[in-house]
């Protein structure tokens, strides 16, 4: 009888949120990841898990709100960025004051239910991945023009990079240590959803994606097809692009 061998419990978890004036949105999305994570914990799949809240210069109550939450529960930490360093900087934070085996990348009005992270993870270890991306099983709740410019752009980056990522933009990205320990990212703005994808299949790192219920943002505004971040993701990509050109590809990858 074959009998099925269960994974080695991973060390920790790091969950974080990059967050600009998200105050509707702080307790419920710490709320969600804390509760997961315990699952975890109790299941015994990690041993210790954080949330960390990267508060990117709000001008609202979210530094106030996450500095009291981050109070009451020793797992939640809150770095602080004294001016804004827009969704590239934050991520970048967010990578930094992870300490997890796995980290967790998501955005605060939580675009997918928490506890896919159980099966996202069960899915790194399973098939001994590098990273986890997700993709949008039903987007039609983001409305005509960002489909359309979220399919334009994921066009556009599989033909320049070569990526077989269908929804690579979108806040959901399990990263295993190994990868963020040789991946550097320098994207200020919006494309380093792609860059952090871009340059870990680039340096082979195996990754593998799964889809998942997409849930819109119900309160705020999204900033991420405004014409601002449009211009500073094209050209961070072509930048990128003109700097994979003059390196040597990674054999296998």
């Amino acid at each position: 009888m074959i009998r099925a061998v269960e994974p080695e419990p991973l060390g920790r978890i790091s969950v974080f949120f990059p967050m600009w004036n998200e105050e509707a949105y702080v307790e419920r999305a710490v709320g969600a990841a804390l509760v997961t994570c315990r699952e975890l914990v109790e299941a015994k799949v990690v041993l210790d898990y954080e949330v960390i809240v990267v508060d990117d210069a709000s001008t609202d109550r979210t530094p106030e709100i996450a500095d009291a939450l981050a109070a009451d529960d020793e797992h939640v930490r809150v770095v602080h960025h004294p001016v804004n360093r827009k969704l590239g900087g934050s991520i970048k934070s967010g990578f930094a004051a992870a300490t997890g085996d796995v980290v967790l990348y998501t955005d605060a009005d939580l675009p997918f239910e928490m506890r896919e992270l159980v099966r996202a993870l069960r899915v790194l270890q399973t098939y001994e991945v590098d990273l986890v991306s997700a993709y949008r099983l039903d987007r039609t709740g983001e409305g005509p023009r960002r489909a359309v410019y979220s399919f334009l752009y994921n066009g556009l980056i599989r033909a320049m990079f070569g990526t077989r990522v269908r929804d690579i933009n979108f806040a959901f990205k399990l990263v295993s240590r190994r990868v963020l320990d040789h991946v550097v990212l320098r994207s200020e703005g919006s494309f380093i959803d792609a860059e952090l994808t871009i340059r870990a299949q680039r340096a082979g790192f195996e990754i593998l994606q799964i889809g998942v219920d997409y849930f819109p943002r119900t309160r705020g505004v999204s900033t991420l097809s405004s014409l601002g971040v449009i211009r500073t993701m094209l050209g961070e990509m072509w930048t990128l692009r003109q700097e994979l050109r003059a390196l040597p590809q990674r054999e296998g990858a």
